[in-house]
């Protein structure tokens, strides 16, 4: 069966990227956007979709990819999904809506697809912002594609070191808003007496010192993004006036009787457990369920630990810019082994001491090692977890912390004094004497 010619004339006009394929996957038709924009060089016409996307040999659901085409098949409806593509600026996360569309028989005949790359995250190195590509990494990725380009207020929930800053710039760069500011709020920081003119600005002689009237963060996200950071770090007098905010859109400044309109977009974030806050009286419970219409969790790094490869060529390029290091297995086997209770953040750390630890041109896992035993809180990062089923581990036996097992090593090898095994790993001799007993078997001298 051939689409209609009126509905290949549709398409062409169409702004947005879009393919037309049938239930074989062979592409019938790319639109003159999705040409410039994917594939200005060659025809895709008489390929399929996977092939083109993803050069795989098999449709998407058969080489581990969620494929909205399979889905639609199920369910009959649209689909939406978030797949890497290759592209000629590289591999791109786009942004696909699939509907079917129905035959003389009532039966699936061809499908339309619609593309939108995502542009703020990447899976390589040379992105300054969001980077992965770990299925726990795109699950989130994918529900701030489909929260950006509305209206609703965003929740982002997620430890310390998670990126949730980085995430909130993606909705906002994702939104309608994009082209405005995004403004940062930094909860935790603000004293009390002072968050409200902060948040909404003064009058002059509102209070003492206030010799100008001055807009607040509120007027300097007017038409763009709001983000207020650690929410949960908001006092209770000042959450029932930002409770206000958000159900009116509308404030005053501070010493003024005059009612002005917000017009932005909130995203909230913390590391702190909201729903136990509302059962202690802590957070109030309408501020709550206004700040999470769209609640994101961000995975802590110990969750997406194949991520850890590309997070580590990234970072490395920022914590020291003027050196190409090369990364080696094992070293890449030692970061992956981590528990990282400050994720990313801590990541970024280690690496950055493990290449001041490193002289030549390969980052080893000695280098991580050391730098591993000269953390602060070396021992409790380094407790080895067993990661996904489908990545091979050691057995339960061989599990032995990758710092405890290089210190071992170099103890046994050094036959100088134990100061100068102690300056070598850049930790006190008292440090190292712990870790050294802490070795011995239980019972031994």
């Amino acid at each position: 069966m051939k689409p209609l010619p009126e509905l290949m004339s549709f398409l062409e006009g169409l702004p947005e990227p879009h393919i037309l394929f049938d239930t074989q996957y062979r592409i019938l038709a790319a639109n003159a956007a999705y040409r410039r924009q994917f594939s200005p060089q060659h025809s895709v016409v008489g390929r399929t979709c996977y092939e083109v996307s993803h050069r795989f040999s098999v449709p998407c659901d058969q080489a581990g990819e969620s494929c909205p085409l399979a889905r639609s098949r199920e369910s009959g409806q649209r689909e939406r999904v978030l797949h890497l593509h290759h592209t000629p600026k590289g591999e791109e996360y786009v942004n696909i809506e699939l509907a079917p569309l129905l035959g003389a028989t009532g039966q699936q005949a061809f499908y339309v697809e619609k593309m939108d790359a995502l542009r703020v995250a990447q899976d390589h190195a040379a992105a300054q912002g969001l980077i992965g590509r770990s299925p726990a990494f795109l699950h989130m990725l994918g529900l701030v594609a489909r929260v950006a380009p509305s209206q609703a207020a965003v929740l982002l929930l997620g430890e310390s070191g998670t990126g949730k800053e980085l995430v909130a710039h993606a909705v906002h760069e994702a939104s309608h808003r994009a082209a405005k500011a995004l403004v940062p709020v930094d909860c935790a920081s603000l004293p009390e007496n002072l968050f409200e003119s902060e948040l909404f600005g003064h009058e002059r002689g509102a209070f003492t010192g206030a010799n100008s009237a001055r807009g607040g963060l509120v007027e300097a996200a007017s038409g763009g993004t709001l983000f207020l950071d650690e929410v949960g770090d908001i006092p209770l007098t000042m959450q029932v006036k930002l409770l206000r905010l958000l159900e009116t859109g509308t404030y005053r400044r501070v010493g003024s009787t005059e009612q002005r309109h917000a017009d932005i977009r909130v995203v909230a974030a913390t590391h702190r457990d909201l729903d136990r806050m509302v059962a202690q009286g802590r957070f109030r419970e309408d501020l709550y369920y206004r700040l999470s219409t769209f609640p994101i969790h961000l995975p802590a790094l110990r969750e997406r630990r194949d991520d850890i490869p590309l997070l580590t060529h990234a970072l490395l390029s920022r914590v020291a810019p003027q050196r190409k290091l090369v990364v080696s297995s094992g070293a890449l086997e030692a970061l992956q082994a981590q528990n990282y209770p400050g994720n990313v953040r801590e990541l970024r750390n280690l690496l950055e001491r493990s290449a001041l630890l490193c002289d030549g041109d390969t980052l080893e896992a000695s280098h991580v090692a050391q730098a591993l035993l000269s953390g602060r809180r070396g021992h409790s990062s380094t407790t080895p977890v067993t990661v996904a089923a489908a990545t091979p581990v050691a057995s339960p036996g061989s599990l032995k912390s990758v710092a405890t097992a290089a210190l071992q090593s170099m103890a046994d090898q050094h036959t100088g004094s134990r100061a100068e095994l102690a300056a070598q790993l850049g930790i006190s001799e008292r440090s190292l004497y712990r870790k050294l007993q802490a070795l011995k078997p239980k019972g031994g001298a």
